[in-house]
């Protein structure tokens, strides 16, 4: 992880801030990211290979992942489908000095990058669309939550059924009735 990002989390309580994690080869990219979301409220680190990225999502609370294609080593698409698989709530955003469409198409379908923007990225574009991953990244773990809480309540009902066989089934009458144990 570069010094920036240590230097960056020693330096902010992390207090419910978002936390974006900046990936590119070049450190001056990534300090010029940093400084475009200074004045925002996230909690910002750097990384200048594929894999300082994954080492700081395993060390830090990443919500989005905003990662430059054309790396030495393991490529900005290649990053994003490891971090699908590793990491499956974080809300993936690339650049790329050399946008192709073979490359826009890779990491959508390998990585599923939800924002893909052509550097020089405008600093309004960059913080909406990390505003918009964020809401995004909100939704997948509500729709998680969810998931969990309904699995909760299906095991609770299996259970109760199986002490109270015909406890969680309704018998209705042709008028709409509940038949209880037999009685209308």
């Amino acid at each position: 992880m570069g010094t920036q990002a240590r230097t960056q989390r020693q330096q902010v309580s992390q207090g419910g801030r978002r936390g974006v994690l900046l990936v590119d080869d070049e450190p001056h990219v990534t300090k010029g990211l940093a400084l475009m979301l200074r004045s925002e409220p996230y909690r910002v680190w750097t990384a200048h290979s594929a894999d300082e990225a994954l080492i700081a999502l395993s060390a830090e609370s990443v919500d989005i992942l905003v990662t430059d294609e054309k790396m030495p080593g393991m490529s900005g698409s290649c990053l994003l489908a490891e971090v699908r698989r590793l990491h499956p709530s974080v809300v993936s955003l690339m650049l790329s000095g050399e946008a192709t469409l073979d490359s826009a198409i890779r990491a959508i379908n390998e990585g599923e990058v939800y924002r893909f923007f052509k550097k020089p990225v405008d600093r309004m574009e960059l913080v909406a669309g990390i505003q918009s991953a964020i809401f995004v990244h909100d939704m997948i773990c509500e729709i998680r939550r969810l998931r969990r809480e309904n699995e909760s309540k299906d095991r609770i009902l299996r259970d109760l059924e199986a002490r109270h066989p015909g406890i969680t089934s309704l018998s209705v009458g042709d008028d709409g009735a509940l038949i209880l144990d037999g009685l209308v």
